[in-house]
């Protein structure tokens, strides 16, 4: 697609207050995948030198935003994290060409703020935590389930930028379980749900996404039997909360959902003696 509005690319690197019709260019592929007649002004990150992965003393990973899919899936291939098959497995729920893969972004996922973004998926199952940088400076701290606030929309003010999303120590050690599920044999995640089990004191986390216009993350402090888990589930998320369009009705996710939660359950239920 040709973004025939723009009138300038600018490097990152190189600061200037920030105007009216200025967006952040990260893979670049939601960008120029439709026309965005609003935008006059590309702020350029693919020379900010940012490193994609970065294991911290403690534990955890730094994951820039502009980290793409394809470095993400290579790292996870020699990751002896437990979690580690967690991250193939949604690099691969994107079902995107090998084109899309080179170019996208772990940032530009979260930041599209699609239900089915599976970027979204990953992170929030993992707990993970989104820094995020004003244009003075200033840096804050937000839970990746608190970041995207329905679809579409996210937490973030005009002109900051998400600059990476750290995922704890605890939850790489944690045992996980995938779920997805498509009205068509390669289409886009009509549900999506993520289990993770903690090894160290027997906690059991659900992540909903793709049937909901947000993440839902659900924890218990044990591995929950078939009617709390269920019980938990509608009381969590209401009607509203599931998502409609062309992939999936709502009555059809909401029981998609409830399906894959029940398998996760009697999976790591399992692990964790119940």
């Amino acid at each position: 697609m040709d973004l025939n509005t723009v009138l300038e690319v600018r490097d990152a690197r190189q600061h200037a207050p920030w105007r009216s019709g200025d967006a952040w260019l990260g893979g670049g592929t939601y960008l120029f995948s439709e026309p965005q007649p609003h935008i006059r002004r590309l702020v350029d990150l693919g020379r900010m030198g940012w490193e994609p992965l970065h294991r911290l003393p403690d534990g955890s990973l730094e994951i820039a935003a502009t980290c793409t899919i394809a470095q993400l899936s290579r790292f996870a291939r020699t990751y002896a994290a437990p979690a580690a098959p967690l991250f193939e497995q949604c690099c691969r729920a994107f079902l995107a060409s090998f084109k899309i893969w080179n170019m996208a972004t772990v940032g530009g996922n979260l930041c599209n703020g699609l239900p089915a973004g599976p970027m979204i998926s990953l992170t929030a199952a993992l707990d993970g935590i989104a820094l995020l940088q004003a244009q003075d400076g200033t840096r804050r701290h937000l839970k990746v389930a608190d970041f995207i606030t329905g679809a579409g929309r996210k937490d973030l003010a005009e002109g900051e930028l998400l600059r990476s999303v750290t995922l704890p120590a605890r939850s790489l050690v944690c045992r996980t379980a995938f779920r997805q599920a498509s009205l068509y044999g390669l289409g886009r995640s009509g549900a999506l749900v993520i289990g993770t089990l903690d090894p160290l004191d027997g906690s059991l986390a659900m992540t909903v996404t793709a049937a909901t216009v947000r993440p839902f993350r659900l924890w218990f402090p044990a591995a929950p039997d078939a009617e709390e888990l269920r019980d938990t589930l509608e009381w969590t998320i209401a009607d509203g909360d599931w998502f409609d369009d062309i992939h999936g009705l709502p009555a059809w996710r909401r029981h998609m959902t409830l399906r894959l939660c029940e398998e996760i359950r009697r999976e790591l239920g399992r692990e964790a003696g119940r």
